[in-house]
């Protein structure tokens, strides 16, 4: 908030992809949400796990209680999770998290008529794509894009390998980020056959591709910061503040991209 977000997603201390990290508490959100508004800041809240039978009636209690705090919208992922917050708290939007894998305008309309105020546009695609979606959907609907983080090996983030390995359910918030550590190549003697490696890509740095981003219609910015320190955060974030705030001082942006947001 302080060194330039139009908007914050934080994690609750259930049904968010980070399980590990120091999430909220509901009185901690709630605190949260007021120091953000006061500020005119909008707070989302990820509920974004790829939802088992055990996890619905915990999600139906979950949003009960942040329908008394008010957060302005809720990242969702899963259609049945996605359902009951409809039906739970309707006045707070619905956005569609990158999960959900939407890499498609016929998704993307899907999620419209289901009452999705946004969706997340998956990492994978193209500024040509994000074009023709942005040229094929309701102009009302938002599409937020991913700027800066980190990348998964996956599609979208949807990813078996912590499961497979840990039996920590990536896709319900337990990953071990296994694509982060380092492998080699041995024959059947164990004899190692290669220099040590990692599956995980550089982290995704589009700053010098934000003037191209915003004329093609995005109409959120969004940096991967959960996990990360303070000082990455702010920094990162200062930095696509000023070179946001330059360009829109710089072109002429039309209606649609009045409402650009980090």
């Amino acid at each position: 908030v302080v060194f330039g977000a139009d908007a914050v997603y934080i994690g609750g201390e259930a049904f968010g992809l980070r399980a590990k990290a120091k999430n909220f508490s509901m009185k901690e959100m709630e605190e949260g949400i007021r120091f953000a508004h006061e500020r005119g800041v909008k707070v989302y809240v990820t509920a974004n796990i790829l939802a088992h039978n055990d996890d619905l009636d915990g999600v139906r209690k979950y949003f009960e209680e942040l329908k008394a705090i008010g957060p302005d919208a809720l990242i969702i992922s899963d259609p049945g999770v996605f359902a009951i917050a409809k039906e739970v708290c309707p006045a707070i939007e619905r956005h569609v998290s990158t999960q959900a894998n939407n890499t498609n305008y016929g998704t993307y309309l899907f999620w419209y008529q289901m009452g999705a105020k946004r969706v997340v546009s998956a990492r994978e695609l193209s500024l040509r794509e994000l074009k023709e979606i942005r040229e094929r959907i309701p102009e009302d609907m938002e599409i937020e894009t991913f700027i800066h983080g980190a990348m998964c090996t996956s599609i979208s983030g949807r990813c078996i390998m912590s499961n497979y390995a840990t039996n920590r359910d990536a896709n319900r918030g337990g990953c071990a980020q296994i694509c982060r550590w380092t492998f080699s190549y041995s024959d059947e003697n164990n004899n190692e056959l290669s220099d040590t490696y990692q599956m995980c890509p550089k982290d995704l740095n589009m700053i010098e591709n934000i003037k191209d981003m915003i004329n093609v219609g995005i109409n959120s910015f969004k940096i991967e910061g959960r996990m990360r320190s303070i000082y990455y955060i702010a920094t990162v974030l200062l930095s696509y503040r000023k070179i946001i705030d330059n360009i829109k001082n710089e072109i002429n942006i039309g209606i649609s991209h009045k409402r650009v947001t980090l």
